[in-house]
């Protein structure tokens, strides 16, 4: 009985055949556009001191310095050879052998660093406070990170390990396994494949498992806490935490890195990774992602004891001094329920 589904055979990584427009690169336009839409709703329904130049040119210098954190951090940490050491220009050439390839190979946890520089600098310069637009960053991003995902989906690349279950997928650009070993052929006949030559296992589609929790789970989350946050600077240590729990947890669905491996084994196996991911054997996606959680709740320790920290929830309008903290909207709220329970 066959238990695995085919990667879709109509699904191209360029938008049109033969074109240099690939899916990988719309995707990252749709992801910065969705977090644009959701950070400018956030800025309009607080009536934050923002103007729509400022808007733009936060996002501007903010995707800038995400595209350079995360291109240099992967040529960096997951490029084994020293071809960028010899050639740096080669890191933003986005051509290969005469070909277009665009700038292959990008890091989140680059990303990220260079996002929080630019949101730094940024607020630092326009004396905006770094908590609040970190915040609306943090309701913001992990929508747009879905589609990030999708794109890696889309190019058949970053595939899970192999699996005998009912999640399987067969990625055509996955490393084939000669069928003479034993633990090819038992997963061939688990899952209905013959068991001839180079066998193609069928591997978790760990990009979708990615782009549901580390964006649609995470995003529900913070998104519905965004005007109940307790302080302010709340939401930049949920995204931090939430986001390394949960890519801590798919990296034992992914298959590490050939070239890389795992970068901490407490106990060394003899099994393949494509195979197993033992339990205390750590890819250099967990290392990272366990410092996130880290830094996550150190930020989360210092970000409640410092001055100022009460949250807003709306801005006055121009004009009005006043401002409306969390807590007392929370307060009045609650007397207003008092209140029309005793008037029925």
């Amino acid at each position: 009985m066959f238990l695995a589904v085919h990667f879709p055979s109509w699904l191209s990584p360029e938008v049109i055949p033969g074109l240099p427009v690939r899916w990988y690169g719309v995707m990252y336009v749709v992801a910065f556009g969705i977090a644009f839409l959701l950070y400018r709703r956030q800025v309009r329904e607080r009536r934050f001191p923002m103007t729509e130049d400022e808007l733009s040119g936060l996002f501007f210098w903010g995707i800038l310095a995400l595209l350079f954190g995360a291109r240099i951090f992967d040529t960096i940490v997951y490029e084994t050879g020293d071809i960028y050491r010899r050639q740096p220009w080669l890191v933003f050439w986005p051509f290969r052998d005469g070909q277009f390839t665009g700038l292959r190979g990008m890091s989140y946890h680059g990303g990220v660093i260079g996002g929080i520089t630019a949101i730094l600098i940024y607020a630092t310069v326009k004396h905006f406070d770094y908590r609040e637009i970190g915040d609306m960053f943090a309701a913001s991003i992990p929508l747009g990170y879905t589609f990030g995902r999708l794109g890696n989906f889309t190019n058949g690349e970053l595939y899970g390990r192999i699996t005998t279950g009912p999640l399987g997928m067969i990625f055509p650009q996955a490393l084939a396994y000669p069928a003479g070993l034993s633990w090819v052929r038992e997963a061939a006949e688990k899952t209905g494949i013959p068991a001839d030559g180079l066998v193609n296992l069928p591997r978790y589609p760990s990009q979708l498992f990615e782009a549901l929790f580390e964006g649609v789970v995470l995003w529900l989350i913070i998104w519905s806490l965004r005007n109940r946050k307790p302080f302010k600077g709340f939401l930049i240590s949920l995204y931090l935490m939430g986001y390394g729990v949960f890519r801590f947890i798919i990296e034992y669905f992914r298959e590490p890195d050939a070239d890389l491996g795992y970068r901490i084994e407490f106990v060394p196996t003899s099994l393949p990774q494509a195979l197993a991911h033992p339990l205390f054997s750590f890819s250099t996606g967990q290392v990272f992602s366990f410092a996130m959680i880290l830094i996550g709740a150190l930020w989360l320790l210092i970000a409640s004891r410092l001055p100022d920290r009460k949250p807003v929830l709306v801005y006055p309008e121009p004009g009005k001094p006043v401002m409306i903290p969390v807590e007392e909207r929370h307060a009045a709220r609650k007397s207003r329920r008092k209140l029309r329970k005793k008037l029925r």
